[in-house]
């Protein structure tokens, strides 16, 4: 199996996961690499992408593996000449280690205000506490979460007067953290602190030991 990293910045990011994994399968396709593919009456390409990033969420760690059905040289440089904007792959190599080591996500939380920021300290003590229970949505409906358990460290900076960022190491699955809700716990706990827009971005993907997965 072969993996590759790649980034989803701009207006990619509202590619939803199904929609980019059909983007790469038409990127294959028009680089002249052909997939591989399964065997039976539904025969699907052998490809997937690990962790499936969230609408709106960027990312510069994302891995896809994915198998040829003959040898070929596979290049960031030729399957980037046919992808669209904001989606460029940055290393293709082999696959060494299984999916299942990849355990935490460093990300970053920008909150964004029109008005001043409020200081750092009032964000570093909500992240203090020991607990952090917020509603969560999913397919069967609305569930409380504690969050805190999944956020292995955070540092709070303020590089300009109307940002705050969290720079964060949290869990990436089993179970998993959507970075999206760091700053719906600033909007529950911290009304005052509410920011007018939220950005988040995946930095890197690490194992359990805090190395970088690759």
């Amino acid at each position: 199996m072969s993996r590759l990293r790649f980034e989803k910045l701009g207006d990619s990011i509202y590619i939803s996961h199904l929609d980019l994994m059909r983007v790469f399968q038409r990127a294959f396709r028009r680089a002249g690499l052909l997939l591989r593919h399964s065997q039976g009456f539904t025969p699907r390409a052998i490809v997937s992408i690990a962790l499936p990033l969230s609408v709106g969420v960027e990312s510069e760690c994302e891995l896809l593996d994915y198998q040829l059905e003959q040898e070929a040289e596979v290049t960031p440089a030729r399957l980037n000449a046919v992808l669209p904007e904001g989606i460029r792959v940055l290393e293709v190599y082999e696959e060494t280690r299984k999916i299942k080591e990849l355990t935490h996500l460093r990300v970053n939380v920008a909150l964004e205000y029109d008005a001043t920021a409020p200081e750092t300290g009032t964000v570093e003590e909500l992240f203090a506490r020991p607990a952090l229970v917020l509603e969560k949505r999913s397919k069967t409906g609305t569930t409380e979460v504690d969050i805190r358990p999944m956020v292995q460290s955070i540092a709070v900076s303020r590089p300009d007067t109307h940002t705050l960022l969290l720079d964060a190491v949290i869990c990436a699955q089993n179970p998993s953290l959507n970075p999206q809700l760091l700053a719906q716990a600033v909007e529950t706990y911290l009304p005052d602190a509410k920011p007018d827009f939220v950005r988040c971005r995946r930095m890197e993907v690490l194992d359990s030991e805090g190395n970088v997965f690759r």
